[in-house]
């Protein structure tokens, strides 16, 4: 099978983390990137506009402000019917965020996914479509490592419900319209230029303050930590890969991570070395929507795409530290 046709690739969401690493990823391929982006404000947009600052100059890029749910203004963009492949990464983001603001889950993350589908049914491209989902779909699963096998009805928030809404809807319309797509459940990913709501962020930046940090479950937590680099090499082979012709329905759903689950305390022994300082830790109870564990079964996606994560957890997070360092110094102090 011919490779997928990425001279062209719509990235959604390319303000966000991962985003903008991937449309970083396609440029330096020689890829034209045409980058959607709401900016909305769930985190400072500062940090948003920044990443896009990395982007921008570069002739093959190109960016559009735009809600992803707004299909009419969605498919009227420029360029947007040449893509020959899309990598869908907008999305409301945040389990705790979705017990305060559900609304916004909804129309992101379920007619945001809508209308995608929609764009790329409807073009003459018939894009290849990679989008984001989550190992949140998991819920309430216990079995460890998480398989794509597993059945993941048991969603313990909304937005992992969403998440599984979206595969759903994806499954029926490669059924449908026979829409070459591939689901990709991720797991914890974190570096540079990352999100401020998760745990490394926050983490970090109130050890550096001397602020304390929330350990929730009193510590007895584990996470599958994935580094971004990791996450890119798994996206961009997906994308840039034919999928794999093992069932009648073109839709494929992998995991995504580290496949190596790290302890809560552990976790934050690290950023403690990494910063040079102890943490004041506040002992909490278990949040609701939180999960005990995650754990990623990576032999779907590494049998078909080669895909083999690098990065352990004590080489990516000082890292982050650096760059976390450089970055508050060049904000004026405020991370």
């Amino acid at each position: 099978m011919a490779d997928v046709d990425s001279s062209t690739v719509l990235v959604t969401g390319v303000a966000g983390f991962i985003g903008s690493y991937v449309a970083r990823a396609l440029l330096d391929r020689g890829s034209r990137v045409i980058g959607v982006d709401n900016l909305n404000d769930y985190y400072p947009v500062s940090l948003k506009r920044a990443r896009l600052q990395r982007l921008s100059g570069e002739k093959n890029f190109a960016f559009h402000e735009c809600d992803i749910a707004d299909y009419d203004a969605l498919r009227a963009l420029p360029g947007v019917g040449d893509a020959g492949c899309i990598i869908h990464l907008a999305a409301q983001a945040g389990v705790r965020y979705s017990l305060e603001n559900p609304f916004a889950y909804a129309r992101s993350n379920l007619l945001g996914h809508l209308s995608i589908l929609e764009l790329a049914r409807h073009s003459k491209k018939r894009p290849h479509l990679v989008y984001a989902s989550s190992s949140s779909v998991y819920g309430a699963n216990t079995k460890t490592p998480f398989a794509e096998t597993d059945p993941v009805n048991d969603p313990v928030s909304l937005y992992a419900a969403t998440k599984r809404s979206d595969e759903l809807l994806s499954e029926s319309y490669a059924r449908l319209y026979e829409l070459k797509q591939v689901g990709l459940r991720f797991f914890t990913v974190y570096g540079a230029w990352g999100r401020p709501d998760m745990a490394y962020w926050s983490f970090t930046e109130n050890i550096i303050s001397g602020a304390p940090i929330r350990v929730f479950n009193n510590g007895d937590l584990k996470r599958d930590f994935t580094y971004i680099d990791d996450i890119v090499s798994g996206v961009i082979a997906t994308a840039t890969q034919p999928m794999k012709p093992d069932r009648p329905v073109p839709h494929r759903i992998y995991n995504i991570g580290n496949n190596q689950p790290v302890a809560l305390m552990r976790f934050i022994e690290i950023i403690e070395q990494a910063v040079g300082r102890e943490a004041v830790k506040k002992f909490e109870p278990m949040q609701a929507g939180d999960v005990y564990a995650t754990y990623a079964d990576i032999d779907a996606i590494s049998a078909d795409y080669g895909f083999a994560p690098t990065t352990p957890l004590e080489a990516g997070i000082p890292k982050f530290v650096e760059w976390y360092k450089e970055y508050r110094k060049s904000a004026g102090g405020a991370a």
